[in-house]
């Protein structure tokens, strides 16, 4: 099938990248391996969840959120706005499409894709122009290998098919992994009398939305070392000094962490609190497991019967992507430092895996169209 534009993937970004090229005239086919859109939002996420940025942050491309929705919007919320969002652009992906190769063919200067119909068990091959990769930074969950995992006795879980907390009272649980998903899912637990723990063995900055907010604000027209310094003094006002309870702070500022390495502070939500209160236990790093007993660095051991992986994702586009290194590195994330990581060579482009989130999302993918287009004209011209 030939195709002007093949977009992998009907996440945000997919769907994005659709209503943009839609807005040229672009002609296009978004093929996802789920049976929905935003499969992530709609399946994979915490009924507590909302965005962890201000509403104005978190807009698609040509529709801004509503006046009266909530500055934070909660998931169920964001779920109709993507709804909306499909509807108002009329974009209809192919569903049960997993792709098992793209590669680039030099002789006609073309990518050739094929996606295996999951319902059917066929293979469809289309021939396309360009090829966008929108499947996404949590296309596939990370679980780290540990030592005597597989004799553990309890539940392991992955923060991806984490719900609530209320299945899990007067057990005790521990949560694997302290960025906002882990600090997060251990309040909600915490909230419906778990005894929650949560391990903490890496630096980093806890700020609220409000400083998060201001910060990004302040970046447009001030030094990210200066909005850094500020953020910083604000979160010890805020929360003081957290090196007692096992949380300390990296040298680097948060917005310089963002922009330069992708790590995200953390959000509070309430966890910082019930820290302070023993209510959520710090405990260290494991070492190992030992049925339901968990060994931890320093000689500590505690049973339990839960254990939540909040331990992240990770992009599997090179896994399909035969040619991927005209775009992406070894760890399938863009080679290209930000703001140019977007794109790449033969018409190979990649949008949502700057690890800035929504927010990054809507400049990719007008970016890549307004290419795609400029690309469309020179090419008609010649």
């Amino acid at each position: 099938m030939e195709q002007v534009v093949v977009i992998v993937g009907a996440g945000p970004s997919g769907l994005a990248t659709a209503a943009c090229l839609s807005a040229h005239s672009i002609p296009h086919v978004v093929l996802e391996r789920e049976d929905v859109y935003a499969s992530l939002w709609k399946k994979r996420a915490y009924d507590r969840l909302k965005l962890h940025l201000a509403k104005e942050f978190c807009a698609l491309p040509f529709k801004p959120h509503s006046p009266n929705s909530p500055t934070y919007i909660p998931r169920a919320m964001f779920v109709d706005y993507l709804d909306d969002y499909v509807k108002t652009f009329d974009i209809r992906p192919r569903y049960h499409r997993t792709v098992e190769s793209a590669s680039y063919e030099k002789a006609d200067g073309k990518w050739r894709i094929e996606a295996r119909n999951t319902e059917t068990g066929d293979v469809e091959v289309y021939v396309a122009e360009f090829l966008v990769i929108a499947s996404g930074e949590n296309s596939a969950k990370y679980t780290p290998e540990l030592p005597g995992l597989d004799t553990f006795k309890g539940e392991i879980i992955h923060s991806n098919g984490y719900k609530s907390g209320a299945k899990y009272e007067n057990k005790d649980v521990l949560v694997v992994g302290c960025g906002n998903s882990g600090m997060e899912i251990a309040y909600d637990l915490s909230n419906y009398g778990v005894r929650t723990s949560i391990v903490i063995r890496s630096p980093f900055h806890v700020v609220t939305k409000e400083i998060v907010r201001l910060g990004m604000v302040l970046s447009k027209y001030i030094p990210v070392g200066v909005v850094d310094f500020m953020a910083v003094v604000m979160s010890k006002i805020v929360f003081g000094d957290l090196s007692k309870y096992g949380i300390h702070r990296p040298k680097e500022g948060p917005f310089y962490l963002k922009a330069t390495a992708g790590r995200a502070p953390v959000i509070d939500v309430g966890t910082i609190g019930k820290i302070k209160s023993k209510e959520i236990k710090v405990v260290p790093a494991i070492s190992s497991i030992d049925g339901k007993k968990v060994l931890f660095k320093g000689g500590a051991e505690r049973e339990f019967d839960v254990i939540v992986f909040a331990t992240g994702y990770k992009s599997v586009a090179n896994s399909w992507l035969k040619d991927y290194d005209y775009v992406l590195n070894e760890e399938g994330m863009p080679k290209n430092d930000f703001p140019h990581h977007w794109k790449g060579e033969k018409n190979l482009y990649c949008c949502g895996l700057s690890r800035r989130g929504l927010f990054s999302v809507s400049m990719d993918a007008m970016a890549i169209a307004d290419d795609i287009k400029r690309v469309v004209g020179v090419n008609k011209n010649k």
